[in-house]
């Protein structure tokens, strides 16, 4: 990833199965897309299948926000974006976005994660040898700033 950056999963085609009655996306398979191109960020991130097998050691969702900006169609094709936020001891604070291929953002998803020990399940600290890359990831990100969606809270506002 060149710096300055987002991380960029593969294109992702819908299936037919996702499509619902109304004839987008059903809201169920955005979090399934959202998954798909996150778990790459993971992966790049040093979180994959391997480092599962290997150390027992995983990552899980512990919060998620979703905004629906746009209908997804069944012969859409997408990518997800991946923005590193923030990272603590055992959390990752990452913000991911959906981007049909002719540019436009189709849904937002902020993300609380939690490093976790398999053989538990418990929360545990990450290692040290991953801290180098989540720091690499933390700082180019910062250099983009925080998107507008990040943070915000669901409610009805009142004037």
């Amino acid at each position: 990833m060149p710096e300055g950056e987002l991380y960029r999963s593969a294109p992702l085609a819908m299936e037919k199965e996702w499509i619902d009655y109304n004839g987008h996306l059903n809201m169920a398979y955005y979090n399934v897309v959202f998954d798909r191109g996150g778990d790459e960020f993971l992966a790049e991130l040093g979180f994959g299948p391997t480092y599962a097998a290997q150390r027992r050691l995983t990552i899980y969702t512990a919060e998620v926000h979703i905004c629906y900006v746009q209908e997804i169609h069944l012969d859409h094709l997408v990518t997800v974006t991946s923005q590193l936020i923030d990272f603590d001891g055992k959390r990752l604070h990452t913000y991911n976005e959906i981007i049909h291929v002719d540019g436009w953002v189709a849904a937002t998803s902020e993300v609380l994660s939690l490093h976790v020990d398999m053989n538990g399940p418990k929360v545990v600290p990450f290692p040290e040898d991953v801290l180098p890359k989540l720091a690499f990831y933390r700082d180019a990100h910062a250099k983009l700033g925080i998107p507008a969606r990040v943070g915000k809270s669901i409610g009805i506002k009142r004037k």
